[in-house]
């Protein structure tokens, strides 16, 4: 059960992620954020809606993992799509700001210790 609560925590999070980068890019929510300018903003739009779009596939997998009736398939799922999450965070500490590893790593990892080993 707790594991299920991190999962779902974790896609919640990328729903959050997606609805920032696909539809509130050039609020002063997002420029704060993203540490962006309001043109820096403007001019990347249809870049932070792609990126919004790759977060809610995340999202979508993750529930999907959830949701399957199939417990033991549903397991694998969550397990791929937190291995994906975990990896884009890694990505973006390494290539954008360290922060991203704390803030969207950190509980995809615990997430998937929870769901590996409980």
């Amino acid at each position: 059960m707790i594991a299920a609560i991190f999962v779902a925590l974790v896609a919640i999070m990328h729903i959050y992620i997606m609805v920032l980068e696909m539809f509130l890019w050039t609020t002063p929510r997002a420029l704060k954020t993203f540490s962006m300018t309001k043109e820096t903003a403007e001019s990347s739009k249809k870049l932070g809606a792609n990126q919004g779009l790759y977060n809610g596939f995340l999202a979508a997998g993750l529930i999907w993992g959830l949701i399957h009736p199939n417990a033991a398939f549903g397991e694998q799922i969550q397990i791929f799509f937190l291995a994906c999450v975990i990896v884009a965070a890694l990505y973006g500490a390494l290539t954008v700001k360290v922060k991203i590893l704390l803030m969207q790593g950190s509980p995809a990892i615990i997430a998937l210790l929870l769901v590996l080993f409980t």
